[in-house]
């Protein structure tokens, strides 16, 4: 919490909260000696004139106070659902340069949960802390000191109260905190639970396990809802107990302070005085145990936001990058380049070499777990290489800033990815300022043009995930906008593989006879052999191992796994090679 305070508080807001919450209670500490003395000096003597003085006096302080406490609550929000925005804000600024290895660290749902609930726990401390916190041990130590100024005797109440209000607050603390801190480990478990839910809705729906899926949310539910009712009905205690102490206390003072107005050592009005000091005192007291009850679940949410904060990222960029000449011809260089997941005990791929110039095609097939999509990760830097160089337009990935590689490559996903908006920004997604008609041009490549008239043109609306277009279609737009993109590098990762055969020729036809594609260096992984047939160089890949290079013809003559895809897919149908 500390951490996070030094880091986003603001000091002017901060101190100006401090002063307002001094202030005020500067002021509530002032109208019990008012109260005071307008009993003792006015109705006591029945001096009209002076209970009009001293209550419009304590109509005055009353008004200094509430204008003084709206500042404070001004100051103290304002700062804290800054602070809010701010760790939102670095959280996500963060996560965007995280590698795929740091994102599995935490987790998806866990990110979301950090991002959002954790930062609300800490919002809302905030605020206690630049209130309550501050103002409830000055309010205790000066009322503490106010009472004993006015009537020491009837002080020794406090030696019974303070103590059992200490041995309630330590109890309730040592139930409900570990409670608290539960809490938040079972809000990411119901967050990945619907999360998958809504993601996988159509597979729970296929293979009918709708109510196992409720199921298994309604346990998540049920412990959830078990343990914050626990820790919430603990926290309740507090109210009743501390009130329970208070009304006794107040009998205490009563009975002490009946018995030395008896004797009159005592006045009425100092009576009430103290009663009002107690009453501070002890609410001081109660609010201060409130804050310390919470503060663990807001330490336990500040820990796991500046555990995704302070996380060090896998890729960095090197201290002294080299530039990158945009004008060198494209060029995509393996030189023996080895790869393994963590913890993983086999190498995801070994010893890859080659090198593809600009204009030419390298295509990437092999079946499923070969290693073709790590290979793709490999070259916009996503996964550090294990052993080896990779190199773009001549200079190694490792040496330039990912802002600089990035620029050199444009990338279709083996997901097509759509944003929600339109077909217009979407686009712009791949080129900021693009035109219409570099648009058109896209989508006319991608074979997209006909649909996306049909639909309304590059306003029609696109739903989250493209949920409003086929697989087919979101592929197609999808590399319309890689390929709208001016690059060196264009990788497709097996986004062919919704397209029918026709729609494929046609495609790879186009990329093949534009202008600007022509300068480029293209990769293309697919499962299909009519999708690679007509690439320059073809790289197979079986269980991360390169089984052999060479083109179409060269392969299909002397490769024994390229001879096992192409026969499979001939018994299949699904070409003509």
């Amino acid at each position: 919490m500390l951490k996070i305070a030094r880091r986003n508080l603001e000091l002017l807001p901060t101190m100006m909260a401090v002063i307002f919450m001094c202030a005020q209670v500067a002021a509530d500490l002032y109208l019990p000696t008012i109260t005071s003395d307008l009993i003792n000096k006015g109705v006591i003597k029945h001096d009209i004139n002076y209970i009009w003085h001293e209550g419009g006096m304590m109509l005055l302080v009353a008004a200094l106070g509430l204008l003084v406490a709206a500042g404070n609550v001004y100051f103290a929000s304002t700062q804290a659902m800054k602070v809010g925005a701010k760790l939102r804000k670095q959280i996500f600024a963060h996560v965007l340069s995280f590698a795929s290895e740091d994102v599995s660290k935490f987790g998806d749902s866990s990110l979301i949960t950090r991002s959002t609930n954790d930062i609300v726990q800490i919002q809302n401390v905030m605020v206690q802390v630049l209130r309550m916190m501050l103002q409830s041990p000055i309010m205790l130590v000066a009322a503490s000191v106010l009472a004993f100024n006015r009537e020491p005797r009837l002080s020794q109440v406090f030696w019974i109260s303070l103590p059992l209000l200490g041995v309630a607050v330590v109890l309730i603390m040592y139930f409900a905190v570990p409670l608290f801190r539960s809490i938040q480990q079972k809000t990411d478990r119901i967050n990945l639970i619907f999360r998958e839910g809504l993601t996988g809705v159509r597979v729970i729906r296929a293979f009918n396990q709708d109510q196992r899926e409720q199921t298994r949310f309604l346990v998540a539910n049920e412990d959830y809802t078990e343990t914050g009712t626990k820790a919430f009905i603990i926290v309740s205690c507090m109210f009743p107990v501390m009130t329970l102490i208070l009304s006794f206390t107040n009998v205490g003072i009563v009975w002490l302070g009946a018995d030395l107005i008896s004797r009159m050592t005592m006045n009425v009005g100092d009576l009430i005085a103290f009663m009002t000091y107690s009453t501070q005192i002890l609410m001081s007291f109660m609010m201060l145990s409130m804050i310390f009850v919470f503060i663990p679940r807001a330490q336990a949410s500040a820990k796991r936001v500046n555990a995704v904060l302070d996380h060090p990222l896998t890729i960095k960029d090197p201290e002294n990058a080299e530039k990158v000449d945009p004008h060198k011809p494209a060029s995509l260089t393996f030189e023996h380049v080895s790869f393994r997941y963590e913890k993983a005990e086999k190498l995801a791929l070994n010893d890859m070499t080659c090198d593809v110039r600009s204009g030419q095609t390298l295509a990437i097939i092999g079946g499923t777990g070969s290693g073709k999509s790590t290979l793709v990760n490999l070259i916009p830097r996503l996964f550090n290489t294990d052993k080896g160089v990779i190199k773009a337009n001549g200079v190694d990935i490792a040496k330039m800033t990912q802002h600089d590689l990035h620029s050199l490559i444009s990338i279709t996903q083996q997901k097509a990815v759509l944003f929600s908006g339109t077909i217009r920004s979407n686009m712009q997604f791949g080129l900021l300022n693009a035109s219409d008609d570099q648009i058109w041009h896209a989508l006319e490549i991608a074979q997209a043009a006909d649909f996306v008239k049909e639909a309304g043109g590059l306003d029609a609306v696109v739903e989250q995930d493209g949920a409003n277009f086929s697989g087919g279609q979101r592929q197609r737009l999808a590399i319309a906008r890689t390929i709208i993109k001016p690059a060196a590098i264009y990788i497709f990762d097996d986004s062919f593989s919704a397209l029918d055969f026709k729609t494929d020729a046609k495609l790879r036809m186009a990329l093949k006879t534009d202008s600007d594609m022509q300068k480029s260096v293209m990769v293309i992984v697919a499962q299909r052999i009519s999708t690679v047939a007509d690439a320059d160089h073809i790289i197979v890949l079986d269980d991360g191992e390169v089984a052999g290079q060479g083109t179409h013809a060269e392969l299909k003559a002397h490769n024994k796994v390229y001879q096992e895809i192409l026969d499979s897919q001939l018994k299949g149908g699904s070409q003509n090679a």
